[in-house]
């Protein structure tokens, strides 16, 4: 069925690994392009632009991050009429999304661009940097759209157990922005719009083949009928997606918090966070992959009601995510020196950067399981349940750095992100199995019923 994996039939583990590989070569492609705007703005620009850049990074989550937040909420709805075999509604629900995709794209963009100079002054981003702050945000936020689009189309895809095309949209895009990136910065010394130009480029390419690839899938092909307003629609995508942008922008507001300390520091410490965010999200990125196919497989067969498939998902996945800790978390304990090494030049960033890897590294499974259950919640159609815990993430991130920056200094930032991991995946982790377990008792119930009354009419027949 044009490539996408059907998650209500087969055996959970062959259906999740084969949607589970591409998707990760995709997030790994992401980051590895991510990780070369940082190393080219890194060792073409300076640790000052590269501060500049990384000193963006949560800001950027902030307002992405809500974005991408509306994606997966609104995708989750898909996944299930998908289950269902729903397509008129599922059709009726594309078209929905489209329009408040623009008017939110819109919106964001006026709103970032306005307030970009106060929040950066708010961060107490140095001097010696803001500028260079500035205009890479002024770019990234301007070609907002982009992002939007590509999140949104790349959503739909994973929903209807597509992982394919957005690798292909990736590969293609990441060859771009690494080859725009070198022209830009080492040939042309553009700067750090150079950078940042790339990047909207390469997501205009990801989306227009993601997108090329939806247009070709005929029970999406919508009529006069699909394409009609429908307020009840839009409430219910705005149900599901409002709070999951809400939890990635309170996420990015104790990130934010975390920034702030950092950046009084001073801009070495600036720098030094910038590389090891990098890392974080880099190597989470097999367990956040994890997370996503939870999501599609989970919210496919809500929509069937086919809750002992979701007990299956959910062993195989957070299998997926204990792997990828023994790996990846063993790397940022034993080499952490040579991993700064990559990203920084100068022995005093590198030395503060070698106080945060392995600590985070020791309590990476907190993360890893977190992006399982978390997605889970979300697919089962629950997504209060994230946005609390993004709540709870804030307070724990910016409690911790604030009671304890004074005394361990910069290691203080490494136990905000623990204490975040652990506070979010202990909730979701409980929240799951409530769900799962009333959920799946009124689905027996339910069927139960059904059974009986089947068997009365056929008794009076």
């Amino acid at each position: 069925m044009n490539g996408n994996i059907d998650f209500t039939q087969g055996k959970a583990g062959s259906a999740i690994l084969r949607f589970f590989f591409p998707l990760l070569a995709t997030g790994m492609l992401q980051q590895l392009y991510t990780f070369a705007d940082t190393a080219i703005v890194g060792r073409g620009l300076g640790d000052d632009a590269l501060a500049a850049v990384g000193n963006m990074g949560s800001l950027c989550f902030l307002i992405v991050g809500f974005s991408m937040g509306l994606a997966n909420g609104f995708s989750v709805m898909v996944a299930q009429r998908f289950g269902e075999n729903n397509y008129p509604e599922l059709r009726r629900t594309l078209s929905a999304m489209i329009r408040l995709a623009a008017l939110i794209t819109g919106a964001l963009t006026v709103l970032s661009i306005l307030f970009l100079r106060p929040v950066l002054v708010l961060m107490q981003t140095d001097e010696s940097i803001i500028g260079d702050s500035l205009t890479y945000g002024y770019i990234l936020f301007g070609g907002l759209c982009a992002t939007i689009f590509y999140n949104m189309s790349a959503g739909i895809l994973r929903s209807l157990g597509d992982s394919r095309t957005p690798l292909k949209a990736i590969v293609i895009s990441s060859v771009i922005n690494i080859a725009m990136d070198s022209l830009l910065i080492f040939v042309f010394r553009t700067g750090v719009w150079g950078a940042a130009a790339a990047t909207i480029a390469a997501q205009v390419i990801s989306g227009m083949v993601c997108v090329n690839k939806l247009r070709s899938i005929d029970f999406l092909r919508r009529g006069a009928d699909d394409t009609a307003p429908d307020g009840r629609l839009c409430a219910l995508l705005m149900k599901n997606g409002v709070p999951m942008a809400l939890m990635n922008s309170i996420t990015a507001v104790g990130c934010m918090t975390v920034q702030y300390y950092v950046n009084g520091l001073g801009v070495a410490f600036t720098s030094a966070y910038s590389a090891c965010s990098k890392y974080i999200n880099m190597f989470m990125q097999p367990a956040c992959t994890a997370g996503f196919a939870m999501s599609a497989y989970t919210g496919q067969n809500y929509g069937a009601r086919r809750f002992d498939r979701i007990g299956e998902g959910l062993k195989v996945c957070l299998s997926i995510a204990g792997i990828s800790y023994a790996l990846l978390g063993s790397v940022m304990v034993l080499f952490p020196r040579q991993l700064a090494s990559v990203l920084l030049s100068g022995e005093e960033q590198i030395s503060y950067a070698v106080q945060f890897l392995p600590v985070c590294g020791v309590m990476l499974f907190a993360v890893d399981i977190l992006f399982v259950f978390r997605n889970g919640v979300q697919g089962m159609g629950f997504p209060l349940v994230p946005m609390i815990s993004g709540i709870l993430e804030m307070i724990l991130r910016t409690g911790t750095i604030a009671l304890f920056i004074g005394q361990f200094g910069f290691r203080a930032t490494a136990y905000a992100e623990i204490c975040a991991w652990v506070g979010a995946c202990t909730l979701n982790g409980a929240a799951f199995f409530v769900i799962y377990a009333r959920e799946s008792g009124r689905a027996l119930f339910a069927g139960k019923k059904q059974a009986h009354r089947k068997k009365r009419s056929l008794a009076a027949q």
